[in-house]
Formats: structure tokens, sequence, C-alpha cells
């Protein structure tokens, strides 16, 4: 009888022990598939936070153009107004359009990056610059009564390489930006 015991406390055992061991490797497997899981859905999360971020740069930059294209074209109008006492019009609208600029240019300062934001103030500063320059030269005593870009061409042709040039720069900013983002 004691065999017949021995026997069946042997096989309870290993019963047992292959349960045990069974569970053991469900669980480190199961363990390992979680550990999985939960790295690729960390990985997404970041390339989801990442394109998010993406697409919130290239509408702050985009904005930002925007905002210039409209300034420019306020700064346009004005090289092409006729000078004289009487007031200027569209001064509500050259204002709004710098105005415009000066909040796309805040977007982008929290954009960033460091690069992309210096030369958007750059870009800031050449059009506040325009404008003041514009406004000096309509200021001038006595001035006649021609468009400022017949009367100061050579500051007109300046004014409109530095548009370019500083777009360019801004541009070139931008496009490691969004590449390397």
């Amino acid at each position: 009888m004691q065999d017949t015991v021995a026997v069946a406390l042997i096989t309870s055992l290993s019963t047992l022990a292959a349960a045990a061991l069974t569970g053991l490797v469900g669980a480190l497997s199961t363990r390992r598939q979680l550990a999985h899981q939960l790295a690729v859905a960390r990985q997404e999360s970041v390339e989801r936070r990442a394109t998010r971020r993406d697409e919130l740069r290239r509408d702050a930059y985009v904005g930002f153009l925007s905002a210039c294209d409209q300034a420019y074209r306020q700064l346009d109008r004005r090289w092409l107004e006729a000078g004289g006492s009487e007031p200027v019009s569209g001064y509500d609208e050259a204002y709004a359009a710098m105005r415009a600029v000066d909040e796309a240019y805040n977007l982008v300062l929290l954009e960033g990056p460091a690069e992309v934001v210096s030369a958007a103030r750059s870009v800031l500063t050449s059009i506040g610059a325009e404008r003041a320059d514009q406004r000096r030269l309509r200021d001038e005593p006595g001035g006649p009564t021609a468009p400022l870009r017949e009367r100061h061409r050579e500051r007109w042709l300046a004014a409109i390489e530095l548009r370019t040039n500083h777009r360019l720069s801004f541009l070139d900013a931008v496009r490691p930006a969004l590449n390397n983002a």
C-alpha cells in the first residue's frame, strides 16, 4: 500500500509541478507580450505627438507667411499712393495687417525652433522698418503728389529686395525644422 501511496504522491506532485511550470511559462510569455504592446503603444503615442507638433508648426509658419503677404500688399499700396497732405487711405488696413504679422509671429515664437524664430523676427523687423520708411518719405515737407515708388525708386527696389531676402531666409530656416521634426 505504501507503494501505491508513493506512486500517487509522485504522480500528484509531478502533475502539480507540470501545471505550475505551464503557468509560469504562460505568465512569462504574457508578460513579454504585454511589455511589447506597451512599447508599441508608447512609440505610437510619441509619433502622434510629433505629427501633431509638426502640424502645429506648419500651421504657424504658413500663418506667418500669409500675414506677411497681407502686410506686403498694404505696403505695396503705400508705395503706389500719391503723396501730399490728404489722409492716407488704407491706414487702418495697414495697421491691421501689421498687427496680424505680430500675432502670427507670436505663434512662431511658441512653436520654434530658435533658428526659425530668429528668421521670423528679421522678417517682422523689416516689415516694420519699411512701413516706418514709407511714413517718413510720405511726410516729407513739401513732397510732391507723385507716388512714393516714383519719387524714391531706389528705396522701393531696395525694400522689395529686402522682403525677398528675409522671406527666403525664413523659408531656409523653416524647411529643416519641418523635415527634422
